[in-house]
């Protein structure tokens, strides 16, 4: 009986190792977006009570279990990109991944740390547009990966129209 050398024996840890490794990363990086923004906006269940809302507006305190289900499939999906390419070889894909999410920590600050609706809504709508370029080439990569932000871009919507709803109401 033959052994396989030491060498192949340690690549597929290896690669594995640097898999959960990724993971745990993008994990970090869009976990720390969401309490960067919610630092930014740390009186935000009050200042949102606090609005004239739309009668279908969310009770405030849907928004983080939504939030934290949403970063977790965000960060997921660069994964499914990133996994097994070098970062060189996706860097558009990181690009536009990494615009969606600077636009996501900047609506936070804006809408409630400033009360600046427009601008809010300007941003989520420029959230919007990188979040549909990055779909559009994470679909080229990994097709579940762009399926996995179809939540995250309905929500994204869904906080586009209540960010305008309340801009009008509040104005």
């Amino acid at each position: 009986m033959t052994q396989a050398p030491p060498d192949q024996d340690r690549r597929p840890r290896a690669a594995s190792r640097r898999s959960v490794l990724l993971l745990v990363l993008l994990l970090a990086v869009c976990y720390a977006v969401a309490a960067l923004g919610g630092l930014a906006a740390s009186d935000s269940g009050s200042t949102y009570r606090s609005l004239d809302r739309p009668s279908w507006a969310p009770p405030s305190w849907l928004f983080g279990p939504v939030w934290t289900v949403l970063y977790a499939t965000i960060a997921f999906s660069a994964w499914l990109v990133l996994r097994h390419r070098p970062l060189a070889a996706a860097r558009k894909e990181i690009v536009f991944w990494s615009l969606q999410l600077a636009l996501n920590l900047a609506w936070p600050p804006l809408f409630f740390g400033a009360d600046r609706y427009g601008l809010a809504f300007l941003d989520i709508c420029l959230l919007l547009a990188a979040l549909a370029v990055t779909m559009v080439l994470f679909r080229r990569r990994s097709p579940a990966a762009a399926l996995l932000l179809v939540p995250y871009a309905l929500w994204v919507l869904y906080a586009a129209s209540l960010n305008f709803a309340i801009w009008q109401l509040n104005s």
